[in-house]
């Protein structure tokens, strides 16, 4: 788990302007948090460094490239092998169509977000990858039929 970092308001101000913008520049950033683009450099590298900005993505619309549907996969495991928890935990991310993989605690074991062509895709997808692993002793599949970010998550004050 990571340590609480401490952030102060011009941090805060920099990580909404890049969750708006994370290819912004260093002059756009200085622009709107209102300090140097000297200073916005030292601050991304102090905050990348403390782990805080752990990297940056690009966000491909799936539908624009020919992917159209998006399920959220909740799976069950039967037991608790650390062995067999390891496989599927190292194999699940490559699997194709996965977006992201979350580990969770309550009655589920894992969320899944994929994405897949068509519901025939997603049903394949849960015969071919997941009900091959023995660990794998339940699934529950949800249609996704629109995607928003949250905008208010970074804490007011830390």
């Amino acid at each position: 788990m990571s340590q609480k970092v401490e952030l102060d308001d011009i941090d805060r101000r920099l990580l909404t302007a890049l969750g708006e913008d994370a290819r912004a520049s260093g002059t756009v950033l200085a622009t709107a948090v209102g300090i140097s683009e000297s200073t916005v450099s030292l601050r991304l590298k102090r905050l990348r460094t403390l782990g805080v900005i752990k990297g940056f993505r690009v966000d491909i619309d799936a539908a624009a490239v020919g992917i159209p549907l998006q399920a959220l996969i909740s799976i069950r495991l039967a037991k608790h092998d650390r062995a067999e928890i390891d496989a599927f935990t190292a194999a699940a991310p490559q699997f194709p169509g996965v977006v992201r993989m979350y580990h969770m605690a309550g009655a589920d074991d894992y969320l899944l977000h994929i994405v897949a062509t068509d519901t025939e895709a997603v049903q394949s997808f849960v015969l071919d990858y997941l009900t091959r692993y023995p660990a794998v002793a339940h699934t529950r599949t949800n249609l996704i039929y629109k995607v928003q970010d949250g905008t208010s998550w970074i804490p007011d004050g830390a």
